[in-house]
């Protein structure tokens, strides 16, 4: 049995991209069973912004995204075994095999990444089967990627140039009619 049948997902917003657990949330592994408590805070998919065009933060597998961060955050299981739970996760709800499959070689590539020594050191099996996923993936991806990237920093670097020039107009308003400038951010992530 994967996720308990019934539960939805109801969050609050906490910041700008994490959200926090209202309800609780429990999956059913092969042995262990996790209930995520209310109050835990998650980010849903950790997609960088130039890629949310072909897998945006939430959709069909958002529970196994957040049973990811809790097996990460708790250390529940070993990083390993948490991202394949993702995998599994992601078939039982539904997500279509490539998009699930390109998930998880993007989660085990950038957790081998930001670890290279840890526990997710990879054997050559599994390096190769990171690749036979990634490198497909990135061909599909690297032209939008590369396009919207481009526009990403063309959009910040003209928010830069009229940002001066609002908050300048701003200041010459009387009191209490001025609003807030926001400044401009380069975000490559949401999170």
């Amino acid at each position: 049995m994967p996720f308990i049948p019934g539960q939805n997902i109801v969050v609050r917003e906490t910041d700008d991209s994490h959200w926090a657990l209202v309800e609780p949330i429990t999956y059913q592994g092969n042995t262990d069973t996790w209930t995520i408590e209310p109050g835990f805070k998650t980010d849903f998919a950790s997609v960088p912004r130039p890629l949310v065009w072909l897998i945006p933060r939430y959709g069909r597998y958002t529970k196994a995204a957040i049973l990811h961060d809790f097996l990460w955050s708790t250390h529940a299981v070993s990083r390993a075994d948490a991202n394949g739970v993702f995998r599994r996760a992601m078939r039982e709800l539904g997500v279509p095999f490539v998009r699930r499959w390109i998930m998880w070689g993007a989660v085990g590539l950038a957790s081998t990444v930001k670890d290279p020594g840890g526990e997710l050191r990879p054997g050559i099996l599994h390096v190769v089967g990171l690749f036979a996923v990634v490198l497909p993936s990135l061909a599909f991806v690297a032209v939008p990627f590369v396009v919207v990237s481009f526009w990403l920093l063309l959009d910040f670097v003209v928010e830069t140039l009229a940002y001066p020039l609002a908050w300048l107009s701003n200041r010459f308003k009387p009191a209490g009619r001025r609003t807030r400038v926001n400044r401009p951010q380069l975000l490559w992530k949401l999170s």
